[in-house]
């Protein structure tokens, strides 16, 4: 397998056209590696190696058509160039549409071709380096060893640097905003703005003009973009060709749709011209039901931060419970997960079809005392994992607000007290 050492690769079928290209190379400072057999050189390539190929366009084993073929399915940006006999200029150019970066004619100028590899090599070496920090950080913000967290780990290596526009497709709770956000923290564009806009709040053309303002020079999260009307889909896909014809992207979009988008176009919610912009590159994001391997380490990442916050230490968890969590078809998906797992962190275990607390090990109180006791507790557990934000702990503990406003005057509580300064 390449090092990354070697820069270029060199793919001729006449020895005497690789050991003169090769002299000359290696003179320049260049560490080159030379295959007469294209098969050979596949074997040697892996999708992170730093260097460019140069490859002859006529080669009788494999054609440099299709030797660019199986590097794209190797490494989709990997720089291929093309050297091509006098009067092929339209097979080279082929070549570039398949995915070529440029194209040499022979004979070779030694000066042209050094002053392209050192521009394309310091591309693809810039890429690699950009792709090896996204690869170490993604594990921590998008958690999970499953196969199919890992793919799409890889895809958003892979597609995070290029600015285009991207679909992003899953049910709720499965991390498509996350998908999202890491789409744009990730892309060239991460120091500008990140908009994030639903398709039902924007109902006019106007409208949609004010938010690509708002998004200028960044990207704008777009959920449900079929819940438009139809002149301001119409509008969005005039935007965005505009954008692909003049080679000047002035806003990234990322849109999410909770269902497949092509139901909505059979449903005629969504117009097929937006569609095909939104389509080139999509991402389908797996329920957690899809991946289980994911669970357990889902939950206790999720308990471990919700007791770090709650300053708790963290409670066992049985295997019997674990066992549930495996076994639970979580609709909510991570979502639901990290509620439950937060739930678990103040002492209320949910299972998948009841809820029970806690076993107390000894009555050393009356039961009306460990009852208010253990009340009180809970609330206040809540107070802080939600920093006295009154809404959210209503909601978490399932009581209206009226009510937890008793409880909280009945404990002396005070959710001025819970507040993060």
């Amino acid at each position: 397998m390449l090092s990354n050492d070697i820069q270029v690769v060199l793919i001729d079928d006449d020895q005497h056209v690789l050991n003169s290209c090769q002299h000359l190379l290696q003179l320049a400072g260049y560490k080159t590696r030379a295959f007469q057999d294209p098969h050979m050189a596949l074997k040697e390539i892996h999708p992170n190696w730093s260097g460019v190929i140069l490859t002859d366009i006529y080669m009788p084993t494999m054609s440099g058509m299709e030797l660019i073929d199986k590097v794209k399915a190797i490494s989709p940006h990997l720089p291929i160039i093309t050297i091509t006999g006098h009067g092929d200029i339209a097979m080279a150019v082929e070549a570039m549409q398949k995915g070529a970066v440029n194209y040499l004619e022979k004979p070779l100028k030694p000066k042209k071709l050094l002053n392209l590899l050192e521009k394309v090599i310091a591309e693809r070496k810039n890429l690699v380096e950009q792709w090896q920090i996204i690869e170490n950080s993604l594990p921590e913000q998008l958690l999970g060893t499953s196969t199919e967290i890992e793919e799409l780990r890889n895809h958003i290596k892979l597609l995070a640097s290029a600015d285009r526009d991207a679909l992003i497709q899953g049910e709720s709770g499965t991390g498509r905003y996350t998908t999202a956000i890491l789409l744009h923290e990730h892309s060239p564009r991460s120091s500008q703005p990140l908009v994030v806009k639903n398709g039902n709040s924007i109902q006019s053309v106007k409208a949609l003009e004010c938010t690509l303002e708002e998004a200028e020079k960044g990207s704008l999260i777009l959920q449900e973009p079929g819940s438009m009307p139809a002149e301001v889909q119409r509008f969005l896909s005039h935007f965005l060709l505009n954008q692909e014809r003049s080679g000047k992207r002035s806003v990234k979009l990322i849109a999410i749709f909770g269902e497949c988008p092509e139901s909505e176009l059979k449903e005629h919610r969504l117009l097929p011209e937006l569609f095909y912009f939104l389509s080139q590159v999509r991402f389908a994001i797996p329920p957690l039901r899809q991946r289980k391997e994911d669970v357990i380490p889902l939950f206790r990442h999720f308990l471990k931060k919700s007791c770090a916050l709650l300053g708790k230490q963290r409670p066992k968890v049985d295997k019997a419970y674990l066992d549930t969590l495996k076994r639970h078809q979580w609709p909510g998906n991570i979502r639901e997960l990290k509620s439950v797992a937060e739930l678990y962190a103040i002492g209320m275990i949910k299972l998948s079809n009841a809820d029970r607390t806690q076993p107390i090990e000894q009555m050393t109180s009356p039961l009306d005392d460990l009852v208010e006791q253990y009340e009180k507790q809970l609330i206040e557990d809540a107070l802080y994992l939600y920093a006295g934000r009154i809404n959210d702990v209503s909601e978490y503990l399932k009581i209206q607000r009226k009510k937890l406003y008793l409880r909280m005057r009945k404990y002396d509580l005070d959710k001025n007290n819970y507040k993060v300064n």
